[in-house]
């Protein structure tokens, strides 16, 4: 079967693999990993970060006979226009469950809402992101120890199977069937802003590791000690906080971390970042997230 393939070059290497015609690859990104493998055995079919709102970029994929259009993190909308030129239309894998968190950060929500399982689903790419009839699922549990960074590796695998899966059904005749989704239980997953990004400490302490958990380890979240801003890679439940201190306040532990005061309890800092005089991001670990509690505080 002759596919156009937009998005990451591991997905389109593995269609190929599997015995379709890659008649054309744009490529979502400069020095994407496989680029170079890609354009070796697809010589001359693929482009990179192609516009796809230009006539003469339609009028060229148009003309190269594709049947179906696959999708595998191309993050820009794919044209109506040239969507409707594949007789088996377009297809593509989105990182969630849909209609649940649907949008360009869904690990991000998925950790923050306390979601016990998420998943990957395979659907038709419509004018809006992430609405088109859903064609398949995979579920995964999520481990309660996972930041988003380890939440997207470990989707990347279900993604790639479910998408080659469904493009084989394809091929073969045997298209899945298609379920509409239920605008009922739709949420939207954006990226979150800096608002999302500020730490609460009136929240129980649960609520807050797990923002810092969805965040991690970029953007991060942030929080102020004294007045320094402070980023949050990493951090846990304690229950070994002082009860004098109000939300938002924090010490040094007998231990030698640094904790904050929360709703109910306490959160242990265990790593992140902080400016320099040049505004360069540094990694800082326990020790020295101790020292500007210390500091703030007044300790020797």
């Amino acid at each position: 079967m002759k596919i156009a393939f937009f998005g990451l070059p591991l997905a389109a290497l593995l269609l190929r693999a599997d015995g379709h015609d890659i008649v054309y690859a744009g490529v979502c990104r400069k020095h994407a990993i496989g680029t170079r493998r890609l354009s070796r055995v697809l010589p001359g079919r693929v482009e990179i970060v192609p516009n796809l709102d230009n006539a003469k970029t339609q009028a060229k994929i148009r003309e190269l006979g594709a049947e179906l259009c696959v999708s595998w993190f191309w993050v820009k909308k794919i044209p109506k226009a040239l969507r409707e030129t594949f007789p088996l239309g377009t297809v593509g894998v989105h990182p969630s469950l849909l209609p649940r968190h649907r949008g360009s950060d869904p690990f991000f929500w998925a950790i923050d809402s306390g979601d016990e399982q998420t998943g990957v689903t395979a659907h038709r790419l419509e004018d809006e992101y992430d609405t088109g009839a859903m064609l398949g699922k995979r579920v995964l549990r999520i481990d309660p120890s996972w930041s988003a960074w380890r939440l997207a590796k470990k989707l990347d695998r279900p993604s790639l199977a479910l998408l080659r899966d469904v493009t084989t059904r394809f091929a073969n005749g045997t298209p899945p069937r298609e379920e509409r989704q239920d605008e009922s239980l739709a949420t939207v997953a954006n990226a979150p802003d800096e608002d999302d990004l500020e730490l609460d400490w009136t929240w129980p302490a649960e609520r807050v590791v797990r923002r810092v958990r969805a965040a991690s380890p970029w953007p991060g979240v942030f929080t102020f000690i004294g007045d320094r801003a402070v980023t949050i890679t990493r951090a846990a439940v304690t229950t070994k906080i002082p009860k004098a201190l109000l939300p938002g306040e924090a010490t040094v532990l007998s231990d030698g971390t640094a904790a904050v005061r929360a709703g109910d309890s306490g959160v242990q800092l265990l790593a992140g970042r902080i400016e320099d005089e040049t505004g360069n991001e540094t990694d800082i670990e326990v020790r020295e997230l101790a020292e500007i509690v210390a500091n703030t505080m007044g300790l020797p």
